[in-house]
């Protein structure tokens, strides 16, 4: 019996048309692909935060670890260099326990103010600083705390072996080793911004800067200067010694100074460079110029005379000599060495008013002077030159310059009447190519070198006499202009120095301003303040600056 077939049922037809492909799989792979995306994106954002801070810090690092080149004096002592030091940041974000962190960073540096550090701590920042510059101790006790999310960064500290002993030379640097003022402004003024800029301002490539300075003279000159500061009871004590032959600063101090390691106190008004950026009425000091334009300019020998007997009238004021009238005319040796501003006063006149200021213009005294320091002051002088100011400027007053720019002039007057230009740069070559101009005679040169001993011999700088150096000098004491008026008892007290005298070499001028003690208030002139120090001076750095003494009577050169 044949058995009947039973048809297949539709669901197990094999026809193609009936297979479905399952639905699920395109909704897995597009929620797939979605949540990749998600977390490519989340990723992503997680790199940038983690990278943020890291760019901060090595942008903020980058100003700060920029090389400057050795500043070294002219014998190859180090004045100023870099040391590697390290800077404390932290990433804010990234901190757990803000208190914690504080207790603990306030314990290591106490010096941190803690309100201002939790204040950091707890923003938002992908980064800031928390001290810079730290010290070797500091960065491995902050690092054996093993805070989170602190880190150190490298940088540069410029660091000053001599702390103040030439600070107002030198200069400083601000946090980011920039230059702020003296030879490291000069410096970045040269061309050194313009290569840190450029980023090529490699410690490696770049010459050390060698200065005209002598550490030795500079530590001399400066101890001898806080002395007389402390004994005459000073506002300021200020002092230079000159190379007249080559126009090189070997030594410029002025008190009260500062520590460029630590130069909170560079700003105060009391810490300014008197020497180059402060101007004064420079007194009888001027006198030297005065003389050397009556020899020059009227053809006066040291034996001429000039009528003394009477005081010299600017309108209703009177001016006169210490004590009293002469009954006779003065010879110009007379003026000088007695150092008389009624002969000054007749040798100004003498030669006249616009020849008086287009000498004291060529001397330099009325521009301003130019030298490789920022801080430098131009001279006050009054918008029209008259009678009267010839009659007052002849003697130091009415007008104010630089000590520097005075001490050039006369350096210019001694040194066979060149006026080399100065300069806190070492030179080499010789002399005779170094750049100059003429200011007087070397007739006149040699005049003015003579008088210059005399005065020391038996005049006004007689305090300043060294047996076996043959010095010479010039006193000036200047009352101070104090609100507008002359004031009694202040007194602004110079003493110009050059040695030896024969042939002189350096210039050494000291200032004492305002002297309130040491010695009588009657005695509180230059004669007795600034000339003693400059023997002192003189005393201590000549075997430094290669004088022997000598003790043969000495000749003038010719």
């Amino acid at each position: 019996m044949r058995r009947r077939q039973r048809a297949p049922r539709p669901a197990e037809r094999h026809d193609a048309s009936f297979v479905r492909a399952p639905r699920f799989k395109p909704r897995i792979l597009i929620t797939s692909l979605v949540f990749m995306g998600i977390y490519l994106a989340i990723g992503a954002r997680l790199v940038v935060f983690a990278r943020a801070p890291v760019a901060e810090a090595e942008a903020s690092a980058g100003r700060a670890t920029t090389s400057r080149p050795d500043i070294v004096d002219r014998n190859g002592s180090v004045l100023a260099t870099d040391l590697q030091t390290f800077s404390l940041f932290a990433e804010p974000r990234k901190i757990v326990d803000v208190d914690e962190a504080v207790e603990r960073l306030t314990a290591i540096m106490p010096d941190l103010d803690a309100a201002e550090l939790f204040r950091s701590l707890s923003s938002k920042a992908g980064f800031v600083w928390i001290k810079r510059k730290l010290t070797p101790r500091q960065r491995q006790v902050v690092a054996d705390a093993g805070i989170p999310a602190l880190g150190f960064r490298p940088e540069i500290n410029r660091f000053y072996p001599g702390g103040r002993t030439a600070a107002h030379i030198l200069g400083f640097t601000d946090i980011d080793n920039k230059g702020l003022s003296g030879i490291e402004r000069w410096i970045d003024q040269e061309g050194l911004l313009d290569l840190r800029n450029a980023g090529l301002a490699e410690a490696d490539a770049l010459a050390p800067v060698r200065l005209s300075l002598d550490l030795r003279v500079q530590h001399a000159l400066r101890d001898e200067l806080a002395n007389a500061r402390e004994t005459f009871a000073a506002t300021a004590t200020e002092g230079l010694i000159l190379d007249i032959k080559t126009g090189e600063i070997m030594a410029l101090a002025s008190l009260p100074d500062f520590d460029p390691n630590d130069p909170v106190e560079a700003g105060r008004p009391d810490r300014l460079n008197r020497i180059s950026g402060g101007t004064s009425e420079m007194g009888s000091t001027i006198k030297v110029f005065t003389t050397a334009m009556a020899l020059e300019m009227k053809g006066a020998n040291l034996q001429t005379e000039f009528d003394t007997t009477e005081a010299v009238m600017v309108g209703n004021r009177r001016i006169r000599d210490e004590g009293h009238l002469q009954d006779r005319p003065m010879t110009v040796q007379e003026i000088f060495v007695r150092s008389s501003n009624i002969g000054s006063a007749r040798e100004a006149l003498d030669v006249g008013v616009e020849k008086h200021e287009s000498f004291l213009r060529r001397m330099g005294l009325l521009s301003k002077l130019q030298v490789e320091l920022p801080e430098v002051a131009s001279p006050q002088v009054p918008s029209r030159w008259s009678r009267a100011t010839t009659v007052t400027a002849a003697f130091g007053h009415g007008f104010a310059t630089t000590p520097l720019q005075t001490a050039v002039g006369i350096g210019g007057i001694l040194n066979g009447g060149k006026l080399v230009e100065p300069t806190f740069l070492k030179r080499e070559g010789s002399v005779d190519a170094l750049p100059s101009r003429e200011l007087v005679s070397p007739a006149t040169s040699r005049s003015m070198r003579r008088l210059y001993r005399l005065n020391v011999m038996s005049g006004t700088g007689k305090k300043a006499d060294i047996e076996g150096y043959r010095v010479g000098g010039k006193t000036g004491t200047a009352e101070k202009v104090i609100d507008g008026r002359y004031a009694r008892h202040h007194n602004f007290n110079v003493f110009s120095a050059a040695f030896p005298m024969d042939d002189p070499r350096y210039l050494v001028m000291t200032i004492i301003d305002d002297p309130q003690g040491g010695v009588p208030t009657y005695l509180r002139t230059a004669s007795y303040t600034a000339a003693p120090v400059a023997a002192k001076v003189i005393t201590r750095v000549a075997a430094m600056l290669g004088v022997a003494p000598e003790f043969e009577p000495i000749q003038i050169s010719q």
